[in-house]
């Protein structure tokens, strides 16, 4: 009986180790993904940061704000004037669809039970998956969803992932909870439904799949700002293509309760910074746009926050108009009333001068 015993015990051990190589093998595919510019930790003041897609998580636990960017880099700071980076975050396999070298764009951090999730945007310009008439081969492009338990990351890709189909190109994914129900509203990229979609789908509750089939919640030629891209001449990977953008949606509420969404496309001075709101108050629309947009001088994917003191705050990224020499994009704040029925834009806003 003792020797069964043993031999047991021996079977357990050999199992339990078995699972832990298995455990370590798995943990060992994901590796940071590195940022692609200058990888030297330095401190830079506000002005001097350079972000495409700019996103900002005030983390009450850490008091520490975190902002992240397209390109891979997450940046912090205490005052919003002083930011230390660039820190790599993100932690993917890169065996999967994505490849060894995936384009980054649009990542947002957002709390929910208890840990912090990234809703990232991967291209792998490697994989087409489509091919749209009279416009270019379709890239694998889709939102995915990575958590972690801290809000500095590691970031690590949820097990699932079945969100859209694969063909679909689909990007720039936002986090909402409605009537304690999580959704992830998207964009349906331009260039392959020529007329931009923003759409919504319902999450299970630990955020790694879909549980609804996706629901068009308005196009981009709705709004009375948005361009046609050929009418304003403007060219999208070297190429002069037709149609109407939407992307970076972005739900926030009023102190009224009235439900609103931040989204981008083109207008007349390039990129534009829209906001639509909901009739019946809820996700399902459906949704008025706005006449004319918030910020229309080359300015987009704007997000709200509130500082550590409570002052409501929009995110944005800002280029020049300068045809020659645009320069790159940058962040850019603003303070905001969305104490009434709508959002109004007050000033802009400038660490410096806040202390």
């Amino acid at each position: 009986m003792k020797g069964w015993a043993y031999i047991m015990i021996v079977c357990l051990f050999l199992c339990a180790a078995c699972s832990q190589t298995k455990k370590e093998t798995s943990m060992q595919s994901y590796v940071y993904i590195p940022y692609e510019g200058d990888s030297r930790i330095r401190t830079l003041p506000f002005d001097s940061l350079v972000a495409s897609d700019p996103f900002i998580l005030a983390d009450k636990t850490e008091r520490l704000y975190y902002l992240v960017s397209s390109g891979g880099a997450m940046w912090k700071s205490r005052n919003l004037e002083q930011w230390t980076g660039p820190y790599a975050y993100l932690k993917v396999d890169t065996t999967s669809w994505i490849g060894r070298h995936p384009w980054i764009w649009a990542p947002q951090l957002h709390q929910y039970n208890g840990k912090y999730y990234c809703f990232v945007t991967f291209t792998n310009p490697d994989v087409i998956v489509d091919t749209v008439p009279d416009r270019y081969k379709v890239q694998r492009r889709a939102v995915q969803i990575l958590a972690s338990e801290r809000a500095e990351g590691p970031y690590i890709p949820l097990d699932g992932q079945s969100y859209f189909p694969t063909e679909w190109s689909t990007l720039d994914g936002t986090f909402w909870m409605e009537d304690g129900i999580p959704y992830m509203v998207f964009g349906h990229g331009w260039m392959q439904t020529v007329d931009g979609k923003i759409c919504c789908l319902q999450l299970s509750p630990d955020l790694s799949r879909s549980v609804s089939e996706t629901r068009l919640l308005f196009r981009a030629s709705e709004a009375p700002w948005s361009a046609d891209m050929a009418d304003i001449g403007e060219l999208t990977f070297g190429m002069m293509l037709d149609g109407h953008a939407a992307d970076g949606p972005f739900l926030f509420r009023t102190k009224t309760g009235r439900l609103g969404m931040l989204w981008s496309g083109w207008g007349k001075k390039r990129c534009a910074q829209g906001v639509a709101y909901s009739a019946s108050g809820k996700l399902e629309g459906p949704w008025i746009q706005s006449e004319h947009p918030l910020v229309a001088d080359d300015s987009g994917h704007a997000m709200l926050f509130r500082t550590f003191e409570g002052k409501p705050l929009m995110l944005l990224h800002h280029q020049s108009l300068d045809e020659e020499n645009p320069g790159p994009r940058r962040p850019l704040l603003l303070e905001v009333d969305i104490s009434g029925d709508e959002l109004k834009i007050l000033r802009r806003y400038v660490p410096a001068d806040a202390r």
